[in-house]
Formats: C-alpha cells, structure tokens, sequence
C-alpha cells in the first residue's frame, strides 16, 4: 500500500501479489454519514481512490468480509454485458 490506481501504464494494471480485489457495498448510520460527508478528502483516499479509506483515517469501522472463492467478473461496460448475454441459456 498505497496503491496509486490512476498511475497504470497503457490502462492495465501491473501485477501486485497480494492485492485483494474489492467489491464495496456500503450501508451508513445518518450521523455516521454526515460525519463523513463533512470530511474532506484525505491523501490517501486521492491516491487510491477509494472513499472508504477516508472513514478508517478518521476512526471509522469497517466490517470486511473474504470469500473463499473470487466473484464473477463485473458487468461494467457494454461489452461486458454483451459478454453476459451470451453466456445465458437462449429461450424458446
């Protein structure tokens, strides 16, 4: 760590053992979520992106849970979904 995100050549990304990759699904309490809000952006939010990184510089918990096997690639292009449809069975 840190991992600078926006600093990868030729839009792929190196190889990094031991990068974990992250799937954030985030649920606020309205205090908790205002407190950050009022936050500015830390340092290391900005060189990896991730908001997240804001709450724990400032004292927040996060509840992080491992899988045991990777998720399935994510839906985010176009492309991707293209991808998908393809994959699922044709109906009569």
């Amino acid at each position: 760590m840190p991992w600078p995100r926006d600093s990868i050549a030729a839009e792929r990304p190196a190889s990094f053992v031991g990068a974990w990759r992250h799937i954030g699904i985030y649920a606020y309490r309205v205090r908790s979520l205002l407190q950050f809000a009022a936050w500015p952006p830390t340092p290391l939010e900005a060189t990896e992106k991730l908001e997240q990184l804001r709450a724990l510089e400032h004292g927040m918990y996060i509840h992080v849970v491992t899988l045991p096997e990777p998720p399935p690639a994510g839906v985010d292009t176009p492309e991707d979904l293209e991808r998908v449809r393809a994959s699922l069975p044709k109906s009569s």
